[in-house]
């Protein structure tokens, strides 16, 4: 009996592209389409498991029905003269009624059921073209904090995870912060504009606002705001490779 044909349709159909500077996570994606009237069980695997991590890397599509597959290079030293021997293995089979147990249907599968496509890795550094407009792109990006702040005072980078309401908590306290920035540099500038000394006055040393309240000549005022924004850090995942059989290279990718 011939092996069955490909029932899913896999856009890119041949070949994984990522695209450099590979110091960081590169990530592409890879869309399974099911054209068919049955369900379809599908599992990705790799000829490399340590430099890849994919979510998922298996399940079940619908009739009709598609999914999405991130695949996502870890960080490594790219040498442009090397070529890329990666490569990866879609894996299906069509689901029977009820399927329940995902391991024990891979392990009992037929290899007259078993339907695959392979595609192979590609890295691509980025062009001049590309860092050029990367530039531009940086350069036209908004400035989140008000030109006429103290320049000692830093931008506070805000996770993109935050919700509308912290996001809202975030803002009052910077009203409140600029608030009272405005009021300390009005005070600075009256007491600059004051240069002499009454008759019968001892002149007494210009001290900044900070520089009092820390020298103990002046109470603090009654708003102090102190906060700080945390980044969100995607924890890094690691890939574990599982035992795979001696007639194949390709490694099965496990959550």
């Amino acid at each position: 009996m011939s092996k069955l044909d490909q029932i899913l349709i896999l856009d890119p159909p041949s070949d994984l592209r990522f695209k450099g500077p590979f110091t960081d996570v590169v990530t592409t994606n890879l869309k399974l389409k099911n054209p068919s009237d049955r369900r379809v069980c599908f599992k990705v695997k790799t000829t490399a498991p340590r430099r890849y991590c994919v979510r998922p890397n298996s399940g079940v599509i619908d009739a009709g029905q598609a999914v999405s597959i991130s695949v996502m290079l870890q960080p490594f030293d790219y040498d442009p003269n090397e070529k890329s021997k990666h490569k990866f293995m879609v894996q299906t089979i069509f689901a029977p009624p009820n399927v329940s147990d995902m391991d024990a249907l891979w392990k009992d599968a037929k290899p007259d059921d078993l339907m695959d496509s392979k595609l192979r890795c590609v890295f691509e550094l980025p062009s001049e073209n590309d860092k050029v407009n990367d530039v531009d792109a940086t350069k036209a990006a908004p400035v989140m904090n008000s030109a006429k702040a103290d320049p000692a005072a830093a931008a506070v980078p805000v996770a993109a995870s935050l919700d509308d309401t912290e996001m809202k908590k975030v803002q009052e306290k910077c009203k409140r912060l600029q608030t009272e920035m405005n009021k300390l540099v009005e005070e600075n500038r009256q007491l600059k504009g004051s240069s002499s000394c009454r008759l019968g006055d001892a002149c007494q040393p210009y001290h900044p606002p900070q520089l009092r309240i820390q020298k103990g000549l002046e109470k603090p005022t009654s708003l102090s705001v102190d906060f700080a924004i945390s980044l969100v850090v995607w924890p890094t995942v690691n890939t574990s490779v599982q035992h795979h059989s001696k007639a194949s290279p390709f490694y099965n990718l496990t959550r």
